[in-house]
């Protein structure tokens, strides 16, 4: 072995061991003499001081800013293992929560420090730099590639200090927050269930409202005011919530409140013409049906116009009646909105008028070369099959002749299905096996299309697009996929993108986003859910519920989460929810 290739190896395994970087390497040279070699490496990111040394092997890494800790966040830093990079994490809260649970925190079914993990924790096994800021982002300078943030912490001055950080690559996934389409009073007068913080709230909120109705100075009138609770928004979250609620007044607060149980009451209102309209139609009968057996009143058509202090007026759609409504706690889960940050950069990069960032098919900003944003945050700008018509078509015809035969064809079909999803979609909903059966329901490999015949064929196919939920599932697969494209970049060239065979020469580098749905669950209280899963297949009843138990005991992000939720749960059972203002 020579002694430069000892030098090479010797570099090579600082880099890839970080836990050498204090150790002092001292070793004999060929002409007798001992040189010394410390494995420390510079706060700058660089890993050794001279880019040019050892053949360039020491190269500074690149800095990669995420912004947030949600689902596509720590799903990102969790998948990232490329230790080439310098990674720089960014948010207002030390954790990330398992917010699927946050229904079951408000009624004390789960305790809060059951669902969350600090980021540090799940970091400080990775193989890669990271480093972690709890501050806010409050402005994106993309010209400059420069983000400023705000300490979540205060200063001995009494504010709070401010700091920019500068990146190669910006990932923003600060998530989205409750929208309140503007409606007066929301802000002021109800609560939110987006966070940790929220549902705390909530579940002292639920307790004061008892304690002030058992006041023997409070009038029969008040104390169905107090505890009459109003849940605004018919989705997935107020479903749930209102199911938890119910269950903790039913099964735990009427023991403990005995004299006031009767005039507690739960409104479900939905805009629309029923609850849970993205489940299929069974799921959306059953709940109804429940909830009208457990006595939760569920008012569809209902679209809140005001919410004052003490009564929330709501207007019905078709006949515009005003009718308003006494209450005690209002939960507002009406759908979700940009957050003012997001909404000034997408100023600064001419995405006005829009209601997310807008992102091409490998989750790059539209404009932004190497700014990227995942979950609730952002929208795929998906492509539509019909822009590309006649550059697939010429690809697809080698011989130039002008037409297609299914021979032909079949050549560019996986290309297709896999840069346009929306024509997979399509197929399914025809109950279509193959693309080619688009062209001709005949077998015959000699049959020949025109372009004509062609667009023909594909022209309702963007019919089928659809944005993708705003949900914690999309999020984690967003960043898992963007994470695995950040792991292969320095193979495949600078951007994790490339275009497909029948647009350019050459085969792609990274494929486009794609969702899979492993399914979703609606809980509906009385240890009964409701499970959509793929292939159409609805779940019904007690056994869907102990599914659900154990699908999201799997999904928690760490053992130690896992033994809390389940322990909480194991001591709901035994002994009932806790139903202390703490």
């Amino acid at each position: 072995m020579s002694g430069y290739s000892f030098y090479e190896r010797a570099f090579r395994a600082f880099n890839q061991y970080p836990s050498l970087s204090k150790l002092l390497v001292v070793f004999t040279v060929s002409g007798g003499g001992v040189a010394a070699y410390s494995g420390a490496q510079p706060s700058g990111g660089a890993v050794c001081a001279d880019s040019s040394s050892v053949r360039g092997i020491c190269e500074k890494k690149k800095k990669v800013v995420v912004l947030g800790t949600g689902w596509a966040g720590v799903s990102f830093l969790k998948t990232l293992n490329n230790p080439s990079y310098d990674v720089h994490v960014v948010s207002p809260h030390n954790y990330f929560a398992f917010t699927p649970l946050l229904p079951s925190v408000t009624c004390g079914n789960v305790e809060a420090r059951s669902i969350v993990e600090p980021i540090r924790s799940i970091t400080k096994k990775k193989n890669v730099d990271v480093q972690f800021r709890e501050a806010v982002c409050f402005k994106i300078d993309a010209g400059n590639k420069k983000v400023y943030c705000r300490s979540s912490q205060d200063t001995n001055l009494g504010g709070k200090e401010e700091f920019g950080i500068d990146y190669d690559y910006l990932i923003v996934a600060m998530g989205a927050k409750s929208n309140t389409f503007n409606t007066p009073g929301v802000e002021e007068n109800a609560h939110f269930l987006k966070g940790v913080e929220d549902a705390l709230k909530i579940r002292q909120s639920v307790i004061d409202c008892f304690e002030r109705a058992s006041l023997p100075s409070v009038s029969e009138e008040e104390k169905k005011r107090i505890l009459h609770f109003v849940v605004v928004g018919g989705g997935p979250t107020g479903v749930e919530f209102a199911a938890e609620l119910h269950d903790f007044v039913i099964e735990d607060l009427s023991n403990l409140y005995p004299a006031v149980k009767d005039n507690a009451k739960i409104t479900l209102l939905e805009a629309g013409d029923h609850i849970l309209n993205m489940f299929d139609k069974r799921i959306t009968t059953f709940a109804e049906e429940k909830f009208q057996r457990d006595g939760i009143n569920v008012k569809t058509g209902s679209m809140v116009i005001k919410v004052a202090d003490k009564e929330i007026s709501t207007k019905v759609r078709g006949s515009g009646q005003v009718e308003n409504l006494p209450y005690g706690m209002v939960v507002w889960s009406a759908g979700i909105g940009p957050r003012p940050e997001v909404v000034d950069f997408m100023k600064q990069i001419g995405q006005t008028n829009r209601r997310a960032l807008a992102t091409d098919e490998w989750l790059r900003v539209e404009g932004c070369d190497d700014i990227y944003a995942l979950g609730d945050c952002a929208t795929i700008n998906q492509r539509r099959v019909m822009e590309d018509i006649a550059l697939i078509f010429s690809k697809a015809d080698k011989n130039k002749s002008g037409t297609l035969n299914i021979k032909d064809f079949q050549e560019v079909v996986d290309d297709i299905c896999e840069r346009y999803p929306q024509v997979e979609l399509y197929l399914k909903k025809k109950q279509m096996k193959n693309i080619v059966d688009l062209l001709k329901d005949s077998k015959d490999q000699s049959v020949e299309v025109d372009i004509e015949t062609f667009k023909s064929a594909l022209s309702e196919v963007d019919s089928q697009m659809k944005n993708l939920p705003a949900t914690a599932q999309v999020a984690a697969q967003q960043g898992a996929y963007l994470a695995n494209c950040f792991n292969r970049m320095e193979e495949c060239e600078k951007y994790p993108e490339g275009p497909l065979r029948f647009r350019t020469v050459g085969r792609h580098r990274f494929r486009p986003f794609s969702y899979k749905h492993l399914g979703q669950f609606a809980p509906l209280g009385g240890e009964q859910a409701a499970a959509q899963l793929p292939g159409d297949w609805v779940s019904i009843g007690h056994s869907t519920q102990w599914l659900w138990y154990s699908v999201y005991a799997s999904k928690l992000v760490s053992w130690r989460t896992r033994v809390l939720v389940v322990s909480d749960w194991g001591r709901r059972f035994i002994f009932g929810r806790d139903s202390s203002r703490i």
